[in-house]
């Protein structure tokens, strides 16, 4: 769940960002291709919608890097079965948007179950169990997963929504 509020409260001159496309409230809210400065530095939001519709990555060219979320995790991808999630759009912004960069690019995902930190776009477009398939393979494996309910979404996107202030 977001701990924008909390984060905005001690920290009064905090900016929140979020994609337009999510439908969240957000102090700026950005586009596919936008350029997010900070510094010296810039990263560049690249859609990639699928697990949520408002989901992106993040791709910093000069450090050759992309902070994928949850649409491309290592060896896996984020689950398409609520929040207007669909593993058909999933597929397509994973193989048009990150399996397009060079295949050094490390891939830093949301987070990993097993401890893993990084990976490269190569060795995901290679080895992802999932990712790596065809189309029609993915959205089998998709379908066939039968995950449970995630035990505090019922309160995370009320608050996601809100951008943790209510």
């Amino acid at each position: 769940m977001t701990g924008t509020g909390v984060l905005k409260q001690r920290l009064p001159d905090l900016r929140s960002y979020i994609s337009r496309a999510a439908g969240a409230k957000a102090d700026l809210l950005f586009e596919d291709g936008a350029l997010i400065s900070y510094g010296r530095r810039s990263l560049r939001v690249l859609a990639t919608p699928g697990h949520t519709d408002g989901c992106v990555s993040f791709l910093d060219s000069e450090f050759g890097a992309v902070f994928t979320g949850d649409a491309l995790l290592i060896g896996g991808c984020g689950r398409t079965d609520f929040q207007a999630g669909s593993a058909d759009v999933l597929y397509d912004s994973v193989h048009t948007k990150l399996f397009t960069l060079p295949e050094n690019t490390i891939v830093f995902p949301a987070h990993d179950y097993q401890g893993k930190m990084e990976s490269t776009i190569g060795v995901e477009k290679a080895t992802n169990p999932r990712l790596s398939k065809s189309k029609g393979e993915f959205l089998e494996i998709m379908a066939a997963l039968k995950l449970d309910y995630p035990k505090q979404i019922d309160r995370a996107l009320p608050a996601n929504m809100e951008c943790g202030v209510f």
